[in-house]
């Protein structure tokens, strides 16, 4: 016999339409497998009138929050809202009732994770957030259930489609960023406003709740290093192609007993990892656990419906729960004990720099480096020379953020000009 599962709905856009058109459609196949019966009791939406591809039954649409949070019934809330506010009071509102909540929000899930968190905890309600991270693919299940046998010391991620369809098209057709850009705008890609994407912060917020579960420590967003992809340039894909490397928007976490370092920026990697054939939209997560070793995870990180398959198992996990599990580690602001964060990082290096084209410069450029203990691994000079100058690419060894810094500071501008820095993981 099938257990009728009253549910209601914040928002209803592209992923709230998706789940919806999912339950509708393949409803009776998840009562056939599940015994459960989703029955959508209350959908938020923002303006009544607003024209749908949807036709929803009477009495389902409302413009008051109450109608969904205060509806004893409503046993389980899925969040659509997408930014911190207002979804973030509601889903607060909606646990403080003893309502489970299901969410796609990366954003208000990890700024705010420790307070939804003590609010399920205190009121007996679950919280599930696989679809905030990495649509369709089951990372966040696998981190929290599958995984646990582990110890994860390495998070490379592929976390935003938007960056990675650009890149891909970068590298694979030498266009420039501006120009693959808008196209990506017209095919519905990248949003009117793409800040978010491509300056790097939905990674990072991402990237904030994959490496609290794989490193069991809270790792507030607030201590990712974010750097996007707006100053990435064709020259740059194709000279780090000449070396080897493939270029891509990557969200890395690493921890090495407490310490901790999260960061997104462009990273070149080898051409023959794994991660460097992710092309398009898709997105990848690779990690390395002391027991599973080396593993990756690859699929739709985004979209409607691959968004929607997540909310659903979701949602059919949550009402199929007896008791509902939360992450163990100590989730507050404040953790007696903490990951610290590490923001000297060591990697090897990419630069590429305008130098005067006369005898001694590279020495003096090299001095910059060695007294800064940056080791030199590569040097090549491409093309001819211009105004003077010629273009030179350094690749260093492994060396301290820090000290690289340093180093590029050190430059004398009469002699050389940084053009770019991109980070190297070979790993």
């Amino acid at each position: 016999m099938s257990k009728d599962v009253i549910i209601g709905f914040l928002g209803c856009g592209n992923v709230g339409s998706g789940a919806w058109r999912l339950l509708e459609g393949f409803g009776a196949d998840i009562e056939h497998r599940a015994g459960l019966r989703f029955v959508i009791r209350k959908v938020l939406v923002r303006d009544l009138q607003k024209p749908r591809d949807i036709a929803f039954p009477a009495g389902v649409l409302t413009d008051n929050p109450d109608d969904v949070l205060n509806d004893p019934e409503i046993q389980i809330v899925a969040e659509f809202l997408g930014g911190e506010e207002p979804s973030y009071t509601l889903m607060r509102r909606a646990l403080n009732a003893g309502k489970t909540v299901v969410t796609a929000n990366k954003v208000a899930f990890a700024l705010h994770w420790h307070e939804l968190q003590k609010a399920a905890k205190r009121n007996g309600a679950g919280l599930y957030y696989e679809a905030a991270v990495c649509g369709a693919i089951p990372i966040i299940h696998s981190l929290e259930e599958s995984l646990q046998a582990n110890r994860i010391d390495k998070i490379f991620g592929i976390v935003n489609g938007t960056t990675n369809y650009i890149l891909t098209r970068m590298s694979k057709n030498a266009e420039d960023y501006a120009t693959v850009l808008r196209d990506a705008q017209r095919l519905g890609l990248a949003e009117p406003d793409p800040a978010a994407d491509v300056e790097g912060l939905d990674a990072a917020y991402k990237l904030s709740i994959l490496a609290s579960l794989a490193f069991h420590g809270r790792v507030p967003f607030e201590d990712v290093y974010v750097e996007g992809i707006t100053h990435v340039s064709a020259e740059d894909i194709r000279c780090g192609q000449e070396l080897g490397y493939t270029l891509k928007l990557l969200a890395i976490a690493k921890r090495n007993g407490l310490n901790v370092e999260t960061r997104v920026h462009p990273t070149f990697v080898r051409s023959d990892h794994p991660l460097a054939n992710v092309s398009g939209s898709f997105n990848a997560v690779y990690l390395h656990g002391h027991a599973c070793k080396e593993m990756m995870f690859l699929g739709r990180g985004a979209g409607d419906m691959p968004t929607a398959s997540a909310i659903v198992s979701d949602l059919e996990r949550a009402a199929s729960s007896c008791m509902h599990r939360y992450p163990t580690f100590e989730n507050e602001v404040n953790p007696k004990v903490s990951l610290r964060n590490n923001t000297d990082w060591q990697c090897p290096f990419y630069i590429r720099m305008l130098a005067k084209d006369e005898p001694g410069v590279l020495s003096r450029v090299a001095k910059c480096f060695a007294d800064e203990q940056v080791s030199i691994a590569a040097v090549q000079q491409k093309g001819d020379c211009h105004n003077g100058r010629v273009t030179l690419v350094v690749i260093t060894h492994r060396a301290g953020e820090k000290a690289m810094q340093r180093a590029i500071t050190a430059l004398d501008g009469d002699i050389a000009t940084l053009e770019s820095m991109i980070r190297v993981e070979e790993e």
